[in-house]
């Protein structure tokens, strides 16, 4: 296998400059180098392909001189321009001192980083600065065992963002930050937010995307996982998207978490109790493997701290061969010499049959810090599709669980509860039949589930709108059916806490 190393990545911007940065920052906003703003320069085909890594369609999309086209030929599409042309646009000297542009012979300079705009919740024009080669898509192959590379935004990063709670809190942690993404929405609602990050290089990236962005600056430490962190400190909110992909060593430190198996994801996830206050929520992206022999959900349920609710989903599971080729790929590998591919797929599969792995799970972890004397342990596969951004789904859900926790099933029967938002009823059965083999209520919003329900299940949704208490509804359509209605109190509780819990019924 080669052994040869890799040019070493570019010296990265001075991040103690924040006056360039506010300059810089002004004259990006100046020339529409926004998320809509390349939404509009480049159409709708060229902006998803560059989100696949593919840059001719927003190379042909750039042929002019205009600023904007100016901006996305230097700082997305690694082009050098014209000194002059890039003059007209940006604080040029400020930015080839402060390291921004470097000089790339004759009178052209270029980028030294990719700065991508990316749009925040409530249409904040930001900008994510990583590695050239990396704003988009995968690092296609660019990588050092020395030195990291820093991605920019990719699904992983947008997923992890839109799930995470966001109400105010005042303190939060971004554990394994590396462009800086996750603590730049959280700056949004945390008074204090830290970020840590094992390589160097990330922390840096990290503070130059939060003061392009005009976002506060994040208390930046150098470490692994929990290490950085005072005996004594606590978070209200901890996110992380660790580098969970489960390969044989640590060649790609963007994606390697460097222990055996899905050993980091629990580490951080077992790590993360004894981490948070009362009430707050850390929230993961993780891998887990499907061991042979052993139940995948009851592996997760192991990794949950004590004193902990938790809520997992598992949104993917690939088998062994898709998995190491997936991230094969990712890092280009399939690109260059056909027998070192071959020999570290075979590494790949080596590592999966030793540990019997035989199946690969990904999805998202949710804990929050409760003192309930029994927590809640949720384990389930939904790979459906769903509505981000999830976080008031997610919140809810705790809440909802605190509701059921704190109510029997009589406390259930005078409960009041309302019809969750855009839910409708699909009824299933044989044309022509009388009466539908079942009913089925649907989620438009969230999570968009499906549950199956009896006659009675649907006719007591349909009527919660808050009014009456749950067993007076129950009394009323116990007359209508002819059915004793002290029975129907009695088999009808366990419907409605599924109801409850699955979101389709909200408390009043």
């Amino acid at each position: 296998m080669s052994t040869s190393r890799l040019p070493a990545l570019p010296a990265l911007p001075a991040s103690d400059r924040a006056d360039v940065a506010a300059r810089l920052r002004e004259a990006l906003l100046g020339a529409s180098f926004t998320a809509d703003g390349l939404l509009e320069l480049l159409g709708a085909p060229a902006y998803a392909a560059l989100a696949r890594s593919e840059t001719v369609p927003a190379l042909r999309a750039t042929r002019g001189d205009t600023p904007l086209e100016t901006l996305v030929r230097l700082f997305l599409l690694q082009q050098p321009v014209p000194h002059a042309r890039v003059a007209d646009v940006l604080p040029v000297d400020a930015c080839l001192e402060t390291r921004w542009l470097v000089r790339a012979g004759g009178d052209e300079v270029a980028a030294t980083v990719d700065v991508r705009p990316y749009g925040g919740p409530a249409d904040e024009d930001w900008f994510i600065v990583s590695d050239l080669g990396c704003a988009v898509g995968g690092a296609g192959g660019i990588g050092s065992t020395e030195e990291g590379v820093v991605l920019g935004v990719g699904g992983a990063s947008t997923t992890l963002a839109g799930i995470t709670v966001r109400t105010p809190v005042s303190s939060a942690l971004d554990l394994g930050t590396g462009s800086g993404i996750q603590a730049l929405h959280a700056a949004q609602h945390a008074t204090r937010v830290t970020a840590t990050d094992l390589n160097p290089r990330a922390l840096h990236s990290t503070a130059l995307t939060l003061a392009l962005s005009g976002a506060p600056a994040a208390d930046l430490r150098a470490g692994s996982l929990f290490e950085p962190l005072r005996d004594d400190e606590r978070y209200d909110l901890i996110v992380s998207n660790p580098p969970f992909v489960i390969s044989p060593g640590a060649r790609l430190t963007y994606r390697d978490g460097g222990m055996g198996g899905d050993d980091l994801c629990r580490s951080l996830v077992q790590g993360a109790g004894e981490r948070l206050n009362e009430g707050g929520f850390a929230q993961f992206l993780a891998n887990w493997q499907h061991v042979a022999g052993e139940d995948w959900q009851d592996r997760l349920r192991s990794w949950v701290p004590r004193g902990c609710d938790a809520w997992i989903v598992q949104r993917e599971v690939q088998d062994v061969t898709q998995y190491a080729e997936l991230w094969l790929r990712d890092a280009g590998d399939h690109r260059g010499d056909p027998a070192e591919y071959q020999a570290r797929y075979d590494a790949w599969l080596d590592e999966f049959e030793a540990r019997k792995v035989k199946a690969v799970g990904f999805g998202w972890i949710t804990l929050r810090k409760t003192g309930a004397a029994v927590p809640s342990v949720s384990v389930e596969e939904w790979p459906h599709p769903v509505e981000q951004p999830l976080g008031e789904t997610v919140r809810a859900h705790f809440d909802r669980l605190d509701y059921l926790r704190a109510h029997d099933d009589a406390a259930l029967l005078e409960g009041h509860f309302r019809l969750a938002a855009e839910i409708v009823q699909e009824q299933v059965g044989l044309p022509g039949a009388e009466d539908p083999e079942h009913v089925v209520l649907r989620q438009n919003r969230g999570m968009r589930r499906a549950t199956k329900v009896d006659t009675v299940g649907a006719g007591f949704a349909g009527v919660c709108d808050g009014t009456l208490s749950a067993g007076r509804i129950l009394d009323a359509i116990a007359q209508l059916v002819g059915e004793d209605p002290v029975q129907l109190r009695d088999r009808t509780p366990a419907q409605i806490r599924l109801l409850v819990e699955q979101g389709f019924l909200d408390p009043a």
